[in-house]
C-alpha cells in the first residue's frame, strides 16, 4: 500500500538528525519529519521530543520524486494541540548533551527574566553612558593604530 498526501499513518522513529527525524511507516517506506513540523512551538532539539524506536503518528504532506516522503507530526495532531517534550533524563548521557550545548539545570533554556526595578529612563541613561564610553574607546583605538594625530 503506497502512502498518499493527506493520509495520517503510524510510524516508528528510526534515525535522529539535527534537522528532523526519519520515520519508518507501516508499509516499510521512510519519510522525514522536518524539525519545523514537530510541534507548534519552537523546537530546539529533536532529542527533546523523540528517541529511536518511538511510535509516532504522522501526516503525509508530500511524496516527492526519488521516493522522498515529507511528514508532519504537528499536522497529525489536532488543531491547537501541541506535542509535549520529554522530561529531562537524569542519565549521564542527557547531562553531557546539555552541558555540551551550554545548558544547565534548566534543560538548556534561558533563565526567566526578573523584573527590573530600574525605570526605562535609568536603563536608557546607562545604555547611552556605556555606549559613549565604548565609542570613545573605539575612536582612541583607531587613532592609535593610525599613528595618532601628529603634533607640529
Amino acid at each position: 500500500m503506497a502512502v498518499e498526501s493527506g493520509q495520517i499513518v503510524q510510524g516508528t522513529v528510526v534515525r535522529m538528525l539535527p534537522y528532523g527525524v526519519l520515520v519508518r511507516l507501516e508499509d516499510g517506506t521512510q519519510g522525514l519529519v522536518h524539525i519545523s513540523e514537530i510541534d507548534q512551538n519552537y523546537v530546539r532539539d529533536v532529542n527533546d521530543y523523540f528517541q529511536i524506536n518511538d511510535p509516532v503518528t504522522v501526516k503525509v504532506l508530500a511524496s516527492g520524486e526519488r521516493g522522498k516522503i515529507e511528514l508532519s507530526v504537528k499536522q497529525a495532531l489536532g488543531e491547537g494541540q501541541t506535542l509535549t517534550p520529554r522530561p529531562p533524563s537524569s542519565s549521564d548521557d542527557g547531562e553531557s548533551r546539555e552541558s555540551a550545548r551550554g545548558g544547565g539545570m534548566d534543560g538548556g533554556m534561558a533563565p526567566p527574566r526578573r523584573e527590573s526595578r530600574a525605570s526605562f529612563e535609568e536603563k536608557m541613561g546607562d545604555f547611552m553612558r556605556s555606549s559613549s564610553e565604548r565609542l570613545g574607546d573605539l575612536k582612541r583605538n583607531i587613532e592609535n593604530k593610525r599613528g595618532g594625530q601628529k603634533k607640529r
